[in-house]
């Protein structure tokens, strides 16, 4: 009992937190807008490879970023506070901004129309692996007091690789069924709770 009351709301923090970062629904729509022409046909194959790509760099930033962090002699406060600000930047540009499409440039949009593998460029990274979902990860582990905390994160961002994974498969129906503007709302209402989230990790440092 009291081993779960100290763990959930971590592990709620943390879903969160890699939920708004990854961003399935914003990631689903602009697949869609991305596999709409030539990229049409391979589509599953395309929603799995990228999904697998970024999570194998998620990990990798999620195992290897705190002794990376340790040989640069940064402390964990400092990344806490930096990480934090990245994070509320992001939120930002959420709250802000029609979400998703907006961190692509317009050169690389039309790089990921045309023909070509777009399974890690643009769409590995950086839309489901974000810099903010690299920065969230190690910020988690890093927060993560012993191997169960850190087993719940994992779990976590497996949790939400697979929910990226199903709205990916289902884009065109989300895009339907939400529209722009449900899009935007869901995108809106998580760059809020990522700002406080985010916030919270600049206080702890």
């Amino acid at each position: 009992g009291s081993v779960t009351a100290h763990v959930s709301p971590s592990i709620t923090s943390a879903f969160v937190t890699l939920f708004a970062t990854i961003g399935p629904i914003e990631t689903a729509v602009l697949f869609a807008s991305l596999t709409s022409g030539v990229h049409r046909p391979e589509r599953a194959r395309l929603a799995l490879r990228s999904v697998l790509i970024a999570g194998v760099m998620l990990l990798a930033f999620a195992l290897g970023g705190a002794p990376i962090l340790d040989y640069l002699h940064v402390s964990v406060p400092a990344f806490q506070v930096a990480g934090g600000i990245m994070l509320f930047l992001q939120a930002l540009t959420l709250v802000f901004s029609s979400p998703g499409l907006s961190s692509l440039s317009e050169g690389e949009k039309k790089e990921a129309r045309g023909p070509g593998d777009i399974a890690v460029f643009p769409l590995a990274f950086p839309v489901i692996a974000s810099p903010g979902a690299l920065v969230a990860v190690v910020l988690l582990m890093g927060r993560a007091e012993d191997m169960v905390e850190g087993a719940a994160v994992l779990a976590m961002l497996v949790i939400c690789l697979l929910l990226t994974y199903i709205a990916l498969r289902a884009g065109e129906v989300l895009m339907r069924w939400l529209g722009r503007t449900g899009s935007d709302v869901a995108g809106r209402i998580m760059g809020v709770l990522l700002a406080g989230l985010a916030v919270q990790f600049v206080f702890d440092g």
